[in-house]
């Protein structure tokens, strides 16, 4: 067996054994990589490492770090129950404010799982009171939050936009993210009304007066303040977001708006630990030459016409019962250079269909986000049903991420 099969075998096994066991993938990735890259392929210790992600890493712990301040100290939870205040408890319109806080919340950096946390609570208690079917409102907030998850400030995107950077699809982080919160908006918003949601807006039926948010202080103000100055940083002046991200976060730190041993406590360091190594096996997996026998199989079934789709189900199905950030981005956009060359092809729709059909099936009831909205379930939700809804709707996903990015990048290739 060549040593580009033996490598491809080993990021099979990290990918297969990420879906079907507890390990972290990126421990695994790490240790795969030094046996392969170095025992079988006689490179050094140093060329292996050569492939570690140190400016993702940078990126990544700037941007979570400041986030787990925000959620520490109480920034996040009062930002979203304001906003669910001016919606006064209407039933037709809570799913609709819910997926605008969650698109909100993920696009400023905190990311798809930090705020489906942060909503699952109040809009499942909310649906509850409302009479809100509790899969419509799962299928609009998460949607909502998901709709975010490849904004340039969110982990997920800092993920894609840093391996796009890497194979020179770099600058156009702003477009990848429009069309994932496109993409979502279409599935999450269709999804709602062909399930029955647009029968809410005809029902009078509201959840009664909310509680009184909770007042901001000075710490809530400073960490608000310093969210606005990422943003407008990175988007208006092109400071590096882990700069960034990093300074504002010690500098709060200093300011004493939170206990820093919390914030970094609630940091996810297994998701980065996750992310970084499984970069390590796949650029091992690069250099041995095993992405291309990937390539070159994807190439002899596809056809310009149909390699959007293809692609974009292919990484679907992985990310339904893997990482999408940790595993199948990683592993998947490195091939879009190899992809493009063979079906001479422009590589960037390759890259946005993967990165969009990865991230549509992320609220099946096997994925962080969907878990998290089945346990802010309400009292008296039937819990199995709602499993059942949202593996259902992720597994569709699959399908309709597809057709849609046909339609958004397929065509223009036909």
């Amino acid at each position: 067996m060549s040593l580009a099969w033996i490598s491809l075998a080993a990021l099979a096994l990290a990918v297969i054994l990420s879906c079907t066991t507890t390990i972290n993938v990126g421990v695994l990735s790490l240790a795969l990589a030094f046996l392969v890259g170095v025992l079988l392929n006689g490179m050094t210790v140093d060329a292996v490492l050569a492939g570690f992600p140190v400016s993702l890493l940078i990126t990544l712990v700037g941007v979570t770090l400041l986030f787990s301040i925000a959620d520490c100290n109480g920034t996040l939870e009062r930002l979203t129950s304001r906003a669910v205040a001016l919606c006064r408890g209407r039933a037709g319109l809570l799913p609709v404010m819910f997926f605008g806080i969650g698109f909100a919340l993920a696009t400023i950096g905190a990311g798809a799982t930090p705020a489906s946390a942060l909503l699952a609570p109040p809009a499942m208690a909310a649906a509850g009171r409302a009479g809100v079917p509790p899969l419509l409102m799962a299928i609009m907030a998460g949607n909502g939050a998901l709709a975010g998850t490849l904004s340039p400030f969110a982990p997920t995107g800092i993920v894609a936009n840093g391996v796009m950077e890497r194979i020179g699809l770099g600058g156009v982080e702003w477009q990848t993210y429009a069309y994932n919160a496109l993409a979502h908006a279409i599935a999450g918003i269709g999804g709602f009304l062909l399930l029955g949601g647009w029968r809410l807006f005809k029902s009078d039926r509201t959840t009664g007066p909310g509680a009184t948010p909770e007042a901001m202080t000075t710490q809530h103000w400073l960490t608000l303040a310093g969210i606005a100055g990422l943003v407008v940083s990175v988007a208006g002046f092109g400071v590096n977001v882990g700069m960034a991200a990093l300074i504002i976060a010690t500098t709060l730190i200093l300011l004493r708006t939170v206990d820093e041993s919390k914030a970094i406590q609630r940091m996810p360091w297994g998701v980065i630990l996750m992310v970084t190594g499984v970069t390590v096996l796949v650029a091992m997996v690069e250099e041995a030459k095993g992405l291309e026998l990937v390539a070159s199989g994807m190439a002899s079934i596809a056809t310009p016409w149909t390699l959007s789709p293809i692609v974009a189900f292919g990484t679907g199905v992985v990310s339904i019962y893997s990482s999408t950030s940790g595993v199948v981005l990683p592993a998947f956009l490195p091939m879009v250079p190899d992809l493009a060359r063979q079906l001479a092809v422009e590589p960037l729709p390759i890259a946005w269909s993967m990165s969009v059909g990865a991230s549509l099936v992320d609220l099946s009831s096997l994925s962080t986000v969907g878990a998290l909205f089945m346990a802010g379930a309400a009292a008296g939700t039937d819990i199995r049903r709602l499993f059942n809804g949202l593996m259902a709707w992720g597994l569709s996903m699959a399908v309709a991420g597809a057709l849609i990015c046909w339609i958004l990048f397929g065509l223009r290739s036909g």
